[in-house]
């Protein structure tokens, strides 16, 4: 009787001691979100910037990330897991432990509502509030197979953070426009994007920002502008309506698309626009192709 008194007492103490020390959250939230995992993850990235003191968010995947929220003097970390049901429907998960209090929030949880509780629920509805008005603003479908266009082109390269790709488009689409205007250069179709490196661990995007040309004796030598061709390639494609700032919610459903179909693909997506984001007007109407280039076979 001894010895399962013993065992019992063991095993409480180590799941007490389990609980207090090592379980890694203090409270842990769960909700379904209305979107893939990617697009979650961009805007917990947008939704955390908006903070008045703000840590970057750490990359793991983009179903799996770090955000630390500073509250008055406490540090909290919030551990999201997203897994996805469906092609417009996530089950998300959010362990959150506040750094300095911990043991003192695990010892109130159990017996009550406790203020750390409260004011997780409220941040992360706040969160789910900004999600649904961002899904809003946007739309996107997946044509499933399709060809690259092949084209000469005059280009700009550019490296940004992947938000600011349309900053650095709109900064350079007068600059590219003009130049080529100036040396009676013809265009050969609407500007398109061709990504570089989209690299997500140091959320940073290299890329190429171009026009498609007719090749001439005209084309003007300057030193930002790089001629190259592009050449005809098989991918997956999507069509996205929206503002470009978002429009990388695109490549990671062509992503999701790719893996669900075991298509191997290159991330370095090439987006084409055909609306001038300088002239206004409703953003859902403006149209984006995205192409993901499917990897040749080695055959």
């Amino acid at each position: 009787m001894r010895k399962i008194i013993s065992i019992v007492l063991a095993l409480v103490v180590g799941a007490v001691l389990w609980y207090l020390f090592l379980k890694p959250q203090d409270y842990q939230v769960n909700f379904k979100a209305k979107a893939i995992p990617g697009t979650i993850f961009e805007t917990v990235k947008a939704w955390n910037n908006g903070f008045d003191s703000v840590v970057p968010v750490d990359y793991i995947n983009p179903s799996h990330f770090v955000q630390t929220v500073l509250v008055n003097d406490s540090i909290h970390v919030y551990e999201w897991e997203i897994n996805r049901v469906h092609d417009s429907l996530s089950e998300v998960q959010v362990n959150i432990k506040d750094v300095n209090n911990s043991v003192g929030n695990r010892i109130a949880v159990p017996f009550s509502d406790t203020d750390f509780e409260k004011g997780s629920r409220k941040l992360l509805l706040d969160f789910n509030s900004f999600l649904n008005e961002h899904l809003e603003g946007f739309n996107y479908s997946i044509e499933g197979e399709a060809e690259i266009f092949s084209s000469f082109c005059a280009c700009v390269k550019l490296k940004t953070t992947p938000e600011n790709k349309a900053k650095g488009m709109m900064a350079n689409y007068n600059f590219l426009d003009g130049i080529l205007a100036q040396n009676q250069v013809q265009l050969n179709g609407p500007p398109f994007v061709e990504v570089l490196d989209w690299d997500l661990e140091n959320n940073s995007l290299s890329y190429n920002f171009c026009n498609p040309i007719i090749r001439s004796e005209k084309l003007p030598n300057h030193p930002d502008i790089e001629y190259k061709r592009i050449f005809g390639k098989n991918a997956l494609k999507a069509v996205y309506h929206g503002n470009y700032i978002t429009s990388d919610r695109a490549w990671y459903a062509l992503l999701d698309y790719a893996k669900e179909n075991n298509i191997p693909v290159e991330k370095k997506p090439i987006e084409v626009f055909h609306n001038n984001p300088n002239m206004g007007g409703n953003e859902l109407k403006w149209t984006t192709e995205v192409f993901m280039p499917i990897k040749e076979s080695d055959e």
